[in-house]
């Protein structure tokens, strides 16, 4: 069984993060400022200001949901709350991006999701009361900013910082992961996406300067600094999908459908990520064409990741990138989740000097690729992407920058 050593936990179930949730560096973009002044000016001192990062995935794709291990990195796009406690029952959640306004009684709460974006606070909610919450209510009001349908877990980043101004707000104190938990399970029962854990661990254990390599199965982890040399820039294709669609979910099945037909020929094994690539091969004439193609990419993936985070400790950036191509012609051409803009945005970032790996991130069918970019190219490479994909698709893309960020937290009001 594969496994990481040094590893991190949380002290234990139920317990507080040994870091505290508790920012004192972290500075206000001029939209969270307008959203904390427009608290102030509402709640006066009874209001609190929490942020929750989004995500990007540097390797390990599709892999959360097999039990096996993935590198994120939390990025400098954020979902603002504030918020205020209530004690008459109700829950009151505005939105600054819509201009909306929704009032839910606890006691009342929807039974079903209404696919809107609501479905994410509301699942969060019913989590939060399950667990045992003991808050009268709360009115947040949110700013989100990061990009919806690129594939950063903007529904997490929601999710994960409506749970932490929950919990923090009534006083009760709760372990990191088990909030990453509550909101994971907020979108699969309610929301009804089959999804991982890796997007709310990283929104909520995210670190500067770091990516986070998890095992997904034992939900232990380990910080995996990065470079200086090198920054993260995020490639939007401007083509944009939904993880609720049913490709999603039909990819979790034929992973699922691979497990059990394998699992004939190798008792004991519950996911993919107890299969060797050997075992694969030996048994793949048991399985549909298709099935084993969804299999190879995860039981790929599962050797890839490890292998990326040595090579990032090691400075390995020319093998780091070699990995990242890699993983991209294997969900592209095994896992079938990319698509023409990914894989034209893929081969533009290769032509660039100073790049050192290219793949699609996220779920996939359209979205955002991540690229590994030595520092002092980044703007170039800005520049000639977008330039390239313009002339070739018609579309502008959305190019960012990017930092890791430190996860989900309280901060101070100015």
């Amino acid at each position: 069984m594969r496994t990481f050593l040094p590893l991190e936990h949380d002290i234990g179930p139920g317990s507080e993060d040994p870091r505290n949730i508790d920012s004192t560096t972290t500075a206000l973009p001029n939209a969270a400022l307008a959203l904390a002044r427009e608290a102030v000016s509402r709640w006066g001192n009874r209001a609190r200001l929490f942020r929750s990062p989004g995500r990007v995935n540097l390797i390990g794709e599709h892999t959360d949901y097999n039990d096996g291990f993935v590198l994120p990195a939390a990025i400098d796009f954020s979902t603002w709350a504030a918020a205020v406690p209530r004690e008459d029952g109700m829950f009151i959640i505005r939105s600054a991006n819509f201009s909306e306004t929704f009032e839910f009684q606890l006691d009342a709460l929807p039974q079903s999701p209404q696919r809107h974006w609501t479905d994410y606070p509301v699942g969060v909610l019913r989590a939060v009361l399950e667990s045992g919450w003991r808050g009268g209510g709360a009115e947040l009001l949110i700013h989100g900013e990061v990009p919806i349908g690129a594939g950063l877990s903007s529904s997490a980043s929601l999710e994960t910082v409506v749970a932490l101004a929950l919990f923090s707000m009534s006083g009760e104190t709760r372990s990191r992961t088990e909030i990453a938990q509550l909101c994971q399970r907020a979108e699969r029962e309610f929301v009804g996406v089959q999804v991982g854990i890796m997007d709310q661990f990283v929104a909520c254990h995210g670190r500067a300067s770091h990516a986070l390599l998890l095992d997904c199965r034992s939900l232990e982890y380990r910080h995996v600094r990065l470079p200086e040399s090198i920054t993260l820039v995020i490639c939007n294709t401007m083509v944009h999908h939904s993880l609720a669609s049913s490709a999603y979910n039909q990819r979790r099945a034929e992973c699922e459908d691979g497990v059990r037909l394998l699992a004939q020929r190798l008792p004991g094994i519950t996911a993919l990520r107890d299969v060797t690539p050997g075992q694969l091969e030996k048994y793949r004439d048991d399985l549909p064409l298709f099935v084993y193609r969804r299999c190879r990419h995860v039981v790929a993936e599962n050797e890839r990741v490890p292998a990326a985070a040595d090579a990032l400790e090691h400075h390995d950036l020319l093998r780091m990138g070699e990995l990242m191509f890699e993983s991209h012609r294997s969900l592209r051409d095994d896992y079938d989740v990319s698509c023409a803009e990914l894989d034209l945005m893929v081969e533009l970032a290769s032509l660039v000097s100073g790049v050192y790996g290219a793949r699609m991130t996220g779920g996939g069918f359209g979205g955002c690729t991540i690229n590994l970019v030595s520092a002092d190219r980044a703007e170039v490479f800005r520049e000639e992407v977008s330039k390239n994909y313009l002339r070739a698709t018609g579309k502008k893309p959305d190019i960012y920058i990017t930092g890791a960020s430190a996860g989900a937290e309280k901060v101070p009001l100015p």
